[in-house]
Parts: C-alpha cells; structure tokens; sequence
C-alpha cells in the first residue's frame, strides 16, 4: 500500500523526519543540486520569502520510508504550479509510486483551483541532449508525463544553454485534463514567474525577456505526443486515488451518551449531527475515527485533583440525577467540602454545566478526538477538523463551565507545543475563559480571542482588553471584546487586527476554537454576522497560510450550524 502524504510545514514531529529522509533521496537524485536540498524546510515555512507557496509530497513505503518525493511551487497571481523536483528511488522498480505520487500532484494543484502544471524535463533530442544514457532517460521521462497528455511547449529559446555548466531543458505542461487552448498571455505570465522567482539566480533579464519574446503564436504551440498515442493518454481518477484528502474530520461516537435533556440546556447531540451531514455533503474531509491516548496529556493542564472530581462525581451519580452547582466560594479557594456534590460550586462557574452520569465519558472522548486530529495535523495534513463535544474552551486549570468539562484546545495546544510554536484564535461567541487561564503566564502559546464583551455577555468575569498575560505570558494573551449587534463590518475589521497579532507570533500551527453562536439568531450570543460571514472569515484564516486545527466549540442553532458550516468550509477550500 503506497501512503501519500502532503507536508507544508517542516517543523512538525512527524514533518522532520520525512523532510531529513527527502533531503538524503534529493541529494541522492540530484547530486550536483546537492545543496538545494538544504533550502526545503525554509522554502516550506517561508512562502513570503520564496515568492511562492511550496508543498512536499511524498511516497512512503514500509515502516514509513520515503520511496518517492515531488516538490511543487504554486503561483497564486497566475493559478498555476511547477513542478520543480519529482525522484524515486533507485531500487524500486514497478509499484506505481510514481504514477501515484503525480495523481496526487495533479489532485493537489487541481484543489488548488490551478489552470495547469508546468515542469522541466531534459530534451529528448540528441542536439540537445548528446550524453546517450541522459537521452534515454529524457526520453523515459517524457513517455512519463505524456500518459497524462503532458506536451513539450515548443519554445527555442527555453530550451537553450544555460547556467554554469550551460544545460538544456524543455518546458512542459499538463493541462490537468483542461479543455481550453493554452493561450499566449496567460503562459507569458506564469513563465515570468517561474524565471524570475524560481531560476532567478541562473538567468538575467535579458534571457527572460528573450523566452517571453518568443511566445508569438497564440494559442501557445504544443509539441504534438511524441511517445504515446492520444487514445492511450491516462487521465488520473480521484475516487482511485491513494492520497488522502488535506482536510481531515474527526468525531467520536461517544459524544452522544452526554445527552442534558433539561430546559435551557443547549447543548444536544444533534449539533454534531448537523456539522456531519453538512460535511458528509461537501465531500472534502477524511473521516478518522479516535484513537486512545494517555490521561498524561489532561493532566498537562488541568489539575490532577479536578480530573480525578470529574471522573469519580459522574461515576457514582445515577442516570437522570445530575449534580447542579449552587454554593460558591467568594474569595480564596482554600477550604474544599467533604461531600462530593457540594464540591461541584468549588470547580464550577457556574450553575447551567450539570455533572452528569456521563459526563466524564463524553469529555474524555471529546480529548481523545482532540489529540486523534493533532496527530493528524502532525502528519502533515493542511486542515483538520475536531469536532468535539462537549466543548471546553471555559475550562480552566481546576474549574469547569459552560457546558465545559476539558479543554481540549487547550489540550492539543499543550500536544503541540512540545516542538513547536502554537497560537489559539479564540472566535466563539463568549470569551474562552478556561484557554486564557491555562497559557496566563506562558509564551511559547498566544491566545487571541474575539468575542462578545463580558459587560454583557457570559462568562462575564473575563474577556476584557486589559487582560494580557502575566509573568512570562504578559503580552501574549489578547482579547478583542465586541458589543451587543456586531455587525460583519466591524467584525472582520477586528478579526483582521487579530490576526496581525498571530503573523507576528510566527505560530507553526494555528488552533482555531470554533462557535458558530457568532451568528445572528443563536440563542446563547446578539452577533448580528450572517452565515455568509464565515466564508470571509476562512479565508482570512487560510491566508495565514500555516497547519491549521479548528476545534468545535459552541453554536446551539441548527440552521445557522449547517449554513455556517457549509460557509466556512466553502471558505477554507477556496480562500
């Protein structure tokens, strides 16, 4: 089973390893490049730099070896991709590695919204190309890339000698099945971009100014399939695709025994539903199921003697018996009641989050899905999609609330944050109170919040501009309160201000805590932002360009949940 795997960032566990085997097979298969191989982790978390968007595909064969690699460039302003580098390695033969790999380049680039692929061969001609063993794998080459009805643009002047030692290459370009002639204009334009942005180092203004020249005819001149015949040409089908999808969606089953069926509890199993039939609909995820992982990672950020309140209160109540909160401590939370339910007023906020029988099941799955889709994220996967419940983003160190229990942004943070840097952005309705307590006096993660202002809006008590860290953290806790009827205006105009927060933390990864109680008509927020407005806001998001995790947190109107789910991803797809 040939496993394909997309990588944008390089400093990911998993990402390291696999970009350290790719430089070893780069330098392997391209000896004399041997010290480009160096600049893949830089070209990969520093688009900005490069001119250009970079993405590391990869073949792993058994125990996770990379048996092949295809080192893409994509060029927004034209929407169009290079190929720049695709090597397997020398001891396989067959397999369809390399056949797999370039299906998933074609589907990558066609997700993309990308009008075609243009990519560097050696010529096949012996003029150009006198060295036999080169011919013959110019050739091969060539019979490659022609399956897909891949053609040689005819182009004299790209195809003469240069660099230092002068070598020849032909420009080719794959359609990605497109119906439309190649016109003038448009392959003027990527061109330059490759040129100027890529091979700026190997060739002068004059060159370039040369190639483009050249390009008279209009449409473009294809070299017509020297090796394989048109009704032979193979076109990649995405349902036999190996690689997996870059959006990955997570849910656990368990979450529907946490069923509160109390008046004003809005917090019901049918949301996930609502986001599943939506997602089911759109197409665009991979659906992985949760993986156990160990009780160290909520021990990592909540206190121990709160987890173990939780886990021991739920499995001793009897089933429609929850434990309402009603007794809280003012001040200092020095003296703990001995009898279990009185204990609840000393870790909750609240009296609306009951501690029910099932409780501690239904959140200790929703840690579970949490970690399922960092690990995910780990991989090298672009999106991934916790969809968790019960929520977490209102608990805290040693305190629950608002239909909160773990917090399992701030989980898969902490996950994170063992080899990288990681920012939460924070756009549920109410303030994520439990986040910002839990990373107060950290910087290694920032939490930036964008919510309704705690003079109106639960949980009251925090969520104010002033509160930005302490100690060590001071500075790297922000919040943005909004008042009652924000409209998408000023919304956005804020979740701008946010974001240029987060561009100059230079997160690796990106947790996104996700309510769609934004929306005008939920019953728990008094935004006035129509569904519509999470399309603007993904693409906001997917600008910054990074890995990013979205962890479900509030939203309790099923209407607004399906179109400002369907809004979002439509977003996220096509930023």
């Amino acid at each position: 089973m040939i496993k394909i795997r997309i990588l944008n960032s390089p400093y990911f566990l998993l990402s390291k390893d696999r970009v350290q085997q790719v430089q070893q097979l780069f330098k392997l298969s391209f000896p004399k490049l041997a010290n480009y191989a160096e600049q893949i982790p830089a070209m990969l978390y520093n688009p900005i730099q490069y001119g250009y968007q970079s993405t590391l595909l990869i073949a792993e064969g058994a125990l996770n070896r990379v048996d092949a690699f295809a080192l893409v460039m994509h060029f927004s302003e034209t929407a169009s991709s290079f190929l720049d580098f695709f090597a397997t390695r020398s001891d396989i033969r067959g397999g369809g590695v390399g056949s797999a790999l370039y299906d998933a380049v074609r589907e990558l680039c066609q997700e993309m919204g990308n009008k075609g692929i243009y990519l560097e061969v050696q010529p096949d001609e012996e003029s150009l190309t006198p060295d036999p063993q080169q011919l013959e794998n110019a050739r091969k080459r060539i019979r490659f890339y022609e399956q897909y009805g891949v053609q040689v643009i005819e182009n004299a002047a790209y195809a003469e000698p240069v660099g230092d030692p002068p070598t020849s290459a032909y420009l080719l370009f794959d359609g990605l099945d497109r119906t439309l002639p190649l016109e003038k204009n448009e392959v003027r334009k990527s061109v330059e971009c490759i040129l100027t942005r890529r091979f700026a180092l190997s060739v002068d203004s004059d060159y370039i100014e040369k190639v483009i020249a050249e390009f008279t005819d209009d449409p473009v001149k294809l070299r017509p399939l020297r090796y394989t015949r048109k009704k032979e040409k193979r076109s990649s089908s995405k349902s036999a695709l190996r690689m997996a999808k870059s959006f990955v969606v997570v849910t656990s089953p368990r979450h529907e025994i946490h069923h509160v069926k109390e008046r004003g509890y809005f917090e019901r199993p049918i949301r996930v539903n609502a986001i599943k039939q939506v997602l089911d609909e759109m197409g665009l995820f991979n659906s992985v199921q949760p993986r156990k992982f160990s009780d160290k990672h909520l021990f990592a950020v909540h206190d121990t003697d709160f987890v173990y309140y939780i886990r021991l209160v739920s499995t001793k109540l009897k089933e429609k018996r929850p434990v309402y909160p009603d007794t809280f401590p003012l001040r200092r939370l020095v003296n703990r009641p001995k009898v279990l339910p009185t204990q609840a007023g000393y870790y909750c906020i609240d009296t609306g989050t009951p501690l029910y029988r099932n409780a501690y099941i239904a959140a200790r799955a929703a840690v579970d899905t949490v970690l399922t889709a960092t690990d995910e994220l780990l991989s090298g996967k672009r999106l991934v999609y916790a969809v968790c419940r019960p929520p977490g983003h209102h608990a805290g160190i040693s305190f629950f609330g608002g239909f909160c229990y773990f917090n399992n942004a701030a989980i898969a943070a902490q996950y994170l944050s063992q080899e990288s840097r990681v920012a939460i952005l924070d756009i549920d309705f109410h303030h994520g109170n439990g986040t910002q307590d839990i990373f107060y006096e950290r910087n290694d993660v920032m939490t930036v919040s964008v919510h309704g202002h705690p003079d109106y809006s639960y949980p009251y008590f925090s969520g104010y501009s002033a509160e930005i860290g302490s100690g060590h953290g001071e500075g790297f806790n922000r919040n943005f309160p909004l008042p009652p009827k924000t409209d998408e205006k000023k919304y956005l105009a804020t979740l701008v201000k946010a974001l240029h927060l987060i561009r100059g933390f230079r997160p690796d990864a990106l947790i996104v805590s996700l309510g769609f109680d934004i929306l005008k008509g939920d019953p728990t927020g008094t935004f006035l932002l129509k569904p519509s407005a999470m399309q603007a806001i993904s693409s906001q998001l997917m600008a910054l360009n990074i890995p990013m995790l979205i962890v479900q947190e509030g939203g309790y109107n099923l209407k607004n949940i399906k179109s400002g789910c369907r809004s979002l991803f439509k977003g996220l797809q096509n930023p």
